[in-house]
């Protein structure tokens, strides 16, 4: 063996041992087990978090989840926070997905400015600025499969075990999408200027907070215990599941229709009533939503630009400069079409007499790592798939609505997790919840790292 093959060898060998070791069975708990042990005495708090932090380490280093991990050391809340590095934590840096720019805020996000009951442990990945492609991450239960979405990281350290709790952002699906992807649960919360404070501005008419747990359960306990503002889990008997009819109309994949079809029935053996519901405005402005989102993240580059020293990838740099293409006639007439959209919500839901859209996160079961890449993350009119491309997230974003992805299957050979939405009135996050939450005692944890 040459030298230098010997040396870097031994680098390595001491960097980490050969071998994938196996997640800790606790770190696997529903986390109301994990407490139960710790509130009992059974499991020490130093104890914990020793096998907590070494998972930590050994779980980044595999999916690369982090931008930022710390030890969480011997007393630290059980229950971990990772936040997605364009969200402000202060005593953390803020890198924005870039390589060479940083800040250090003083204060933090508005979300988390109240204070919470949790170990803040990680800045998670994000793609540059919120709209590059690719980040990096493994997906940890499912590892063919593409996490996506700018905030990979939230459902990529969830999925891992390295945080309990992930917080992110969600403009057209940022949120949900690696939710999704990874098989976990991701909220997006109803649209509020104010919450959004000390997190990057893409898209301010649509950005919104999101959140990824594990499952809904682990979501809704978080929701009890952690202090921040995640509205509690409510439990109804009879509600009205509007199933979203153009979905059947516009493409989906017939693997996605029978997932549908399931939660449909889950439901239903919930004790609530399903029945089809046409969303109208809401489904054929979904790509007014994408070029509102260009629009606004163009005219936020004019600030960004004089700020960073990155030189932006092509992808990033496309997906800025599509929104230039949005003059300023159409901004004002989709603006227009989103307040409108707003104005008329209630009666959405009033008119069919629904209260709670159900709809597929996407027309297509996950891409498979490899996969062809679009040339932007922003899809714009034009693109020869656009129909398809726009997707079904827009829908609760352009009406500024909570949603929430959960897992309800796996695809036909096992190799990708299949996920629904839940869309409902502005403030019925709680309610979404525990929809979920019902589906997920029959469907279970989809998986676990490898």
């Amino acid at each position: 063996m040459s030298e230098v093959l010997h040396a870097a060898t031994e680098y390595f060998t001491e960097a980490g041992p050969a071998g994938r070791p196996e997640q800790p069975e606790l770190l696997g708990l529903p986390l109301r087990e994990r407490l139960a042990l710790l509130h009992s005495g059974a499991l020490a708090l130093a104890e914990w978090n020793e096998l907590a932090d070494a998972w930590g380490r050994e779980a980044d280093g595999r999916y690369r989840a982090c931008a930022e991990l710390r030890s969480g050391g011997p007393d630290a809340a059980p229950l971990r926070l990772g936040v997605k590095d364009t969200v402000d934590v202060a005593g953390f840096a803020t890198r924005l997905g870039l390589r060479h720019y940083r800040h250090h805020p003083a204060r933090s996000a508005a979300v988390l400015a109240g204070g919470h009951r949790l170990a803040t442990v990680a800045k998670v990945v994000t793609t540059e600025l919120n709209v590059g492609i690719g980040s990096g991450c493994g997906n940890p239960w499912f590892p063919a499969i593409d996490p996506a979405g700018s905030s990979t990281g939230c459902g990529v350290a969830v999925a891992a075990g390295i945080c309990d709790l992930a917080l992110g952002t969600d403009v057209l699906g940022s949120v949900r999408w690696p939710a999704g992807r990874c098989g976990v649960v991701g909220l997006r919360m109803t649209h509020d200027p104010a919450a959004v404070r000390g997190m990057l501005p893409l898209s301010p008419s649509m950005d919104a907070p999101g959140w990824v747990a594990r499952t809904a359960e682990d979501l809704a306990l978080l929701a009890e215990l952690s202090g921040l503002p995640i509205p509690r889990a409510e439990r109804h008997r009879g509600l009205r599941i509007g199933v979203v009819a153009e979905v059947a109309e516009g493409g989906a994949e017939p693997e996605i229709l029978d997932a549908l079809r399931t939660a449909g029935e889950l439901l239903a053996a919930a004790g609530h009533r399903v029945r089809t519901t046409r969303l109208g405005g809401p489904w054929d402005l979904r790509g007014a939503a994408w070029e509102l989102c260009a629009r606004e993240a163009w005219e936020g580059s004019l600030a960004w630009d004089g700020r960073i020293a990155d030189e932006l990838s092509p992808s990033t740099r496309r997906a800025v400069d599509s929104g230039a293409a949005v003059d300023a006639h159409r901004h004002r007439e989709i603006a227009a079409q989103l307040a409108r959209t707003r104005a008329g919500v209630p009666e959405l839901f009033a008119a069919p007499g629904v209260d709670v859209w159900l709809l597929p996160l996407d027309p297509d079961v996950p891409r498979p790592r490899g996969a062809a890449r679009a040339a932007s993350s922003l899809v714009t009119p034009g693109h020869r798939d656009y129909d398809r491309e726009i997707g079904y997230t827009p829908v609760a974003s352009f009406a500024g609505l909570p949603a929430l992805t959960f897992p309800v299957g796996l695809s036909a050979g096992g190799e990708a997790p299949l996920a629904m939405q839940l869309v409902g009135r502005p403030g019925t996050e709680g309610m979404l919840i525990g929809l979920a939450r019902e589906v997920g005692r029959t469907v279970g944890v989809l998986g676990r790292p490898r």
